[in-house]
């Protein structure tokens, strides 16, 4: 006997997959200049959502918790992207210093 496609081996319907297909990577690239700084920009707010959410244990607020609503067990990079696609963060890129002579 075969298993649709669609049916998880048990029988239950296979849930869509969320991530980096939600948002779509095309609604991202609108909110950025390039595809290099989308990477960029999730990774370091996914660093801070991550520093957050391990020292909320402390009671340090250094950081800027998640700036949309999260599911249990949601990653920070998908929280990162879901802010970016909401247009929650402002990107400034950094002045760069030349290097020393």
């Amino acid at each position: 006997m075969t298993i649709p496609s669609h049916l998880t081996a048990v029988g239950e319907p296979a849930s869509a997959p969320e991530g980096i297909t939600n948002p779509p990577i095309d609604d991202l690239l609108e909110q950025v200049s390039s595809k290099y700084a989308l990477v960029i920009y999730s990774a370091k707010r996914a660093r801070q959502i991550n520093a957050y959410y391990s020292q909320l244990g402390e009671g340090l607020l250094e950081y800027v918790g998640p700036l949309v609503e999260t599911a249990p067990q949601e990653k920070p990079l998908s929280i990162a992207l879901r802010e970016i696609n909401t247009d929650l963060i402002e990107f400034k890129p950094s002045a760069e210093q030349p290097p020393p002579a």
